[in-house]
């Protein structure tokens, strides 16, 4: 199990219309897709690429996720004062092995529900633009150390794993530390097409384009002995983060954008130990900038200073946060 900040980073643009803060509630322990679906109602790219698929050959209606969160979606936006109903997309969830009354990962729900709308929606352009939002494009290069040959292949994530370590945690030292080359020796070592025997390798990642909203995972979950336990150690993270500035050296030399600074938007957090706890989120409404925490059919107004104590310390929170670039 992992969790993580889901840094919602994004780049940030006006939208057209007031998108509603409606709860939902916990129906057979969905506060981890309650949460993810509150990030997502603050998406304003995905709502209105969902808005543009005509749904009238759209099939198999029960299993299709792409088609239910389009329902979900849309009912978020309103200004009822009742949560929003969400049940049909928890059954779609179920029928797609997300069962009910299961504690689910964030990560996973999140990443599995962007596969599930590559696959399921028949509007195969739009499909791809939403996955597009969150595709980060990376050249890991693999280099052989007996014979210094290097071994270079593309290709893409959409959401960053960044693992904490066992003290004060930065942002910036998480992803610093995700780009370091790393030895690979004993078990770990690879093959070389050179040399033709696994040999010790050194790889190292590079940036090949940054998404427009750039996810993150905050992996503060660790196996040991047939157990796992979670991290109680702090992670600080900014509401804004420009790459150019911090992070220019993990660049490909093929790295071709200008605009690398993202706003934090959402944040889906894990309060809790490693085989149980609830899920939150915090989310940054797009036309009046303030933070919303939401805590299934509960929303209320909150404080940056609020989001930035959600992760680390005695309470034991794991942080997953989105980010948007701005255009």
């Amino acid at each position: 199990m992992s969790a993580g900040i889901c840094y919602c980073f994004s780049r940030l643009t006006l939208v057209n219309h007031l998108f509603g803060m409606r709860g939902l509630s916990n129906y057979c322990l969905s506060c981890c897709v309650n949460s993810l679906l509150q990030t997502f109602s603050v998406t304003w790219e995905i709502a209105e690429l969902l808005e543009r698929w005509d749904v009238a050959g759209a099939k198999g209606d029960a299993h299709n996720v792409a088609l239910h969160l389009k329902r979900v979606l849309e009912a978020m936006r309103g200004d009822l004062p009742q949560p929003a109903p969400h049940r049909d997309f928890l059954h779609c969830l179920d029928q797609n092995n997300f069962r009910l009354n299961v504690q689910h990962d964030a990560d996973e729900v999140f990443l599995s529900i962007l596969n599930f709308i590559h696959q399921q929606m028949d509007n195969k352009v739009l499909a791809g633009e939403i996955q597009d939002l969150y595709k980060i494009s990376v050249e890991t290069n693999l280099q052989c150390l007996k014979c210094n040959s290097i071994q270079t292949e593309t290709s893409y994530m959409l959401s960053l794993p960044l693992y904490v370590k066992e003290d004060d945690n930065s942002l910036e030292g998480c992803m610093n530390s995700f780009f370091e080359h790393q030895e690979l020796r004993g078990i770990n070592s690879c093959f070389c097409a050179h040399c033709g025997t696994k040999n010790p390798s050194r790889q190292g990642v590079k940036l090949l384009s940054l998404p427009r909203i750039l996810c993150m995972n905050l992996k503060r979950f660790r196996n040991s002995r047939g157990s796992t336990r979670k991290l109680d150690c702090r992670v600080s993270f900014p509401e804004t983060f420009d790459f150019s500035q911090s992070l220019q050296h993990v660049f490909s030399g093929n790295f071709a954008q200008n605009e690398c600074r993202y706003t934090l938007y959402a944040v889906v957090v894990h309060c809790g130990y490693a085989m149980f706890g609830h899920y939150t989120a915090y989310v940054r409404h797009r036309e009046n900038k303030c933070w919303y925490y939401a805590d299934d059919s509960h929303v209320q107004q909150t404080t940056w200073e609020e989001v930035q104590r959600t992760y680390g310390g005695r309470q034991s929170f794991s942080v997953r946060s989105t980010l948007e670039m701005p255009r």
